[in-house]
């Protein structure tokens, strides 16, 4: 659906060149929901302008839906910018248009007919759960209902393509998992293909397919969301992970537990996908003779699957335990470490 190769733009500030975005290359399927995360000055915003050609590459080509965005004339960009929508940080409304007006707005240029207009108007606003607020201007809505518009108007001419740049960084948490809701039902419904660009790692956890990481213009780390969570190679990335799940001192948690509980063994249980919501631990306790003790743990929800990871105390006879153990390593899908012997 997306072809990026070699991406680049740069800047000259003081006769200095600045690269912001530094020869990137992905593939972004149809129908995905796509984050991009970094921090700020990391180049993802500059990236997102450039696959709609509010900014023009330095070199590199996008290729949307077999278009060569890169190489269009002005003309033909115009038309192209139609199967593109985006929305914004600060929802860039018309303040002296009502919702309605603001959504209609991209038809208008579009010279889409006034009946045709009102109709299409009226089917993105019961979308984005607007109903009943069409004649309200944007200084009588709050932060979630201006997105909302923001979101009806980039979907006025049908676009192949959403991007979001920022999206839900100047709103609340409980406004931002509306949105995100939302941003999920759309995909769901319509098949676009969204790209999400943010610095909050929980908007990529809810609803990204895959993520992309960038640092200094470069894409640093890629993958399926679960699996970057799960084993983040890069530093940037692992701080990311840690404004989800934590600190992640998993050594130092692991030395105190066996300084702590010095009876039995203590094993490490690593939970995937629909394994993290089964009762594993009372399955245990009650097919063998044996003394469960939950010591700690954490646990998250992906776009994916859920995953998690969690420390237990196993008391009882050596033979006893070890069976245990064989169970879950052998009948499970839930990955078993023992991380302290019995003495």
């Amino acid at each position: 659906m997306i072809s990026i190769k070699g991406l680049s733009k740069y800047f000259t500030s003081n006769k200095q060149r600045i690269t912001a975005v530094d020869d990137l290359t992905l593939n972004i399927k149809e129908g995905e929901i796509f984050g991009v995360i970094g921090y700020s000055g990391a180049g993802k915003s500059t990236f997102v302008r450039l696959l709609n050609r509010l900014e023009d590459p330095s070199d590199g080509q996008v290729v949307i839906d077999n278009q060569e965005i890169t190489k269009l004339n002005a003309k033909k960009l115009r038309l192209a910018r139609q199967e593109i929508g985006m929305i914004f940080q600060h929802f860039n409304l018309l303040w002296s248009r009502t919702v309605r007006d603001n959504i209609a707005f991209p038809l208008e240029i579009a010279g889409v007919a006034k009946a045709e207009r009102q109709e299409r108007v009226q089917e993105l606003i019961n979308l984005v759960g607007l109903s009943g607020r069409e004649d309200a201007y944007p200084s009588q809505l709050s932060g979630g209902q201006k997105q909302r518009v923001g979101i009806a108007r980039s979907l006025a001419n049908n676009p192949k393509v959403l991007l979001c740049d920022e999206a839900t960084s100047a709103l609340d948490p409980e406004t931002t998992n509306s949105i995100l809701d939302l941003l999920v039902d759309i995909n769901e419904k319509l098949g676009l293909t969204i790209i999400l660009i943010t610095h909050e790692m929980h908007v990529i956890r809810k609803i990204c397919n895959q993520v992309a990481v960038m640092e200094q213009g470069k894409i640093v780390e890629q993958g399926e969301v679960l699996d970057v969570f799960r084993r983040p190679k890069e530093t940037v990335t692992r701080k990311f992970v840690e404004q989800v799940m934590g600190a992640d001192d998993e050594d130092e948690s692991v030395s105190h537990l066996i300084d702590t509980y010095d009876q039995g063994i203590i094993i490490r249980l690593h939970f995937i996908g629909e394994t993290a919501n089964q009762a594993l631990i009372s399955q245990v306790a009650k097919k063998f003779d044996i003394a469960i003790n939950i010591l700690q743990g954490k646990i998250t929800q992906t776009q994916a699957a859920a995953y998690g990871t969690l420390f237990v105390q196993v008391e009882g006879d050596s033979e006893e335990i070890n069976r245990a153990v064989s169970f879950i390593h052998d009948e499970t899908s839930v990955e078993v470490e023992v991380v302290r012997h019995a003495e």
